[in-house]
């Protein structure tokens, strides 16, 4: 867009978002040319002039343990442990050599060296690493080297990712989707954290926050400019149909059901019923080990017991609760408690029923099962679908034909969950309902490597919310007051750049220039 070859001050054409940024980083006496945390976004300028180094691989004996250095005198490193005195050796290629102390001489391991130049590197600075044997004598033998050669340090937790964000290797949604594949148990969380760190949620922020940045450097330059008839018709109602959008998109994109969460952080699955139904047998089929007591005496259970399964490449955390029942008994009143709120709180719910208490005629069984249901999910309302299984245990108490009755039966009635009958004794039905409980946890988590990527974090949604809301005040203050509705814009820019860590007052400044070619 063309909107005038007339010369205009850079202070015009920010509208004063430049001199405040540069304001803010002189009331804090912080000169200009380092980097660091600049509100929602990074200053380019120079890193820590420190040189850090790290064990990267894990803890105790192994074959081989990785040794990572980082900062400008990874180089000094080369020359005084490995001997490369006249010359660095070829970038990214690994060279079997001897690590000597650079003191004593001594030859500490005989392993593979390999150097990365920058900006060639993950953390944008000079690194090394050193391949050495996994022995733990050795391991302390060179990093108590390292720390010895002048301007190196130990790394400290996160320093090497730290260092990568700032470089703009990584911003804030792949450093966490890092976090989690090192982190990840199952194969859906690999699956999931892999995607993150790839960078396509960070690219679905990026794409959003490039258009609110489009959007407010053309509210600022409409404020700024037309008055003077330098701007175009049509401008601002660009911006209205960009912001409308995107506020729909974005309300879409929170319409998630914390699916992206609940595989991070696993899937809260909570056995309930009443008291001796076969609850903590359940549990203990499931772990394959006996992880709660089991006892015919009612009310055995009375705390809340907890384990991690993965189950079909998803995580869940499964819980045991308390028989639900009326009881004097002031402990098993608390666990009851428990149990309800533990109940509240769950993403499924396993409503074990004692098959041998139900009614031998289908109908009647089914109106038992739902009026049982409501009283373990304290809710009037018909229990969701994706949200409840129910288990009928001690199928092998019950004749051959009652149990083929139920199945068939109790198969798509109105109200009733999914059903599922077992023997916790004898593991019959069992593979059926661990088929049934892998759809129903897929169902709650979805799947990692189709359609748009999924919120992951909390934060995520925190700033998503507060993105929408200022959306919001934009098209509340439109037509009445522009520059509250521009600070709408730029508050919900805030917002997005809060996720990724990138967004500064200096990216506005180059759109401006860039599409409205003020001054040429």
């Amino acid at each position: 867009m063309y909107y005038s070859a007339k010369l205009l001050p850079v202070s015009a054409v920010c509208g004063g978002i430049y001199r405040a940024a540069i304001r803010r980083l002189q009331t804090r006496n912080i000169p200009l040319y380092r980097r660091l945390p600049f509100g929602d976004g990074v200053l380019a300028g120079l890193v820590d002039a420190d040189t850090i180094f790290a064990l990267s691989s894990g803890q105790g004996r192994c074959g081989v343990s990785v040794v990572r250095i980082s900062g400008p005198a990874a180089t000094t490193a080369l020359r005084c442990m490995v001997g490369f005195r006249n010359h660095l050796p070829p970038p990214r290629t690994a060279l079997l050599r001897s690590i000597t102390d650079p003191h004593s001489k001594e030859v500490l391991d005989r392993g593979l060296v390999l150097w990365f130049p920058a900006p060639h590197s993950f953390t944008g600075e000079d690194s090394v690493e050193f391949h050495i044997h996994g022995g733990p004598a050795v391991i302390t033998g060179v990093l108590q080297a390292l720390g010895s050669v002048p301007g190196m340090r130990p790394a400290e937790a996160g320093e090497f990712t730290r260092r990568a964000f700032h470089a703009g290797k990584l911003d804030l949604t792949e450093v966490e989707g890092l976090g989690d594949l090192i982190h990840a148990e199952t194969e859906a969380q690999r699956r999931q954290a892999l995607r993150q760190m790839s960078g396509h949620l960070g690219r679905l922020y990026q794409d959003w926050s490039q258009r609110l940045k489009r959007s407010l450097a053309h509210v600022e330059a409409f404020i700024d400019f037309s008055e003077d008839e330098l701007i175009e018709e049509g401008v601002l109602a660009q911006v209205d149909i960009s912001v409308c959008d995107l506020q729909t998109e974005i309300k879409q994109h929170l319409k998630d059901e914390r699916r992206g969460e609940r595989l991070r952080s696993g899937v809260h699955v909570v056995i309930a019923g009443a008291t001796n139904a076969g609850k903590s047998s359940l549990l203990n089929t499931l772990c394959q080990r006996p992880a709660a007591i089991v006892s015919p005496i009612a009310g055995t259970t009375r705390d809340v017991v907890e384990t991690a399964l993965d189950i079909g490449g998803f995580p869940v955390l499964l819980s045991d609760t308390a028989g639900l029942r009326d009881s004097p008994d002031v402990v098993e009143q608390e666990g009851v408690r428990r149990a309800r709120e533990r109940v509240q709180q769950a993403d499924l719910t396993l409503v074990v029923v004692d098959s041998t208490t139900l009614p031998s005629e289908v109908q009647q069984a089914a109106a038992f099962l739902l009026e049982h249901l409501g009283g373990v999910l304290s809710s009037q309302e018909q229990p969701e679908t994706g949200r409840c299984l129910l288990v009928l245990n001690k199928t092998d108490l019950i004749p051959e034909a009652q149990r083929e009755q139920l199945t068939l039966g109790l198969r798509g009635v109105c109200g009733l969950p999914p059903v599922c009958l077992i023997s916790c004794q004898t593991n019959e039905g069992l593979m059926d309902f661990l088929t049934v409980l892998q759809s129903s946890v897929k169902a709650l988590c979805g799947d990692p490597l189709t359609g748009a990527p999924t919120l992951t974090q909390a934060r995520h949604r925190s700033h998503l919310q507060q993105c929408v809301m200022a959306l919001a005040q934009y098209r509340r203050y439109r037509d009445t007051d522009l520059a509250l509705a521009a600070e709408g814009v730029r508050l919900a820019l805030t917002g997005l750049g809060r996720i990724t860590g990138r967004v500064g007052a200096e990216e506005i400044l180059d759109i401006i220039f860039k599409d409205f070619c003020i001054g040429k």
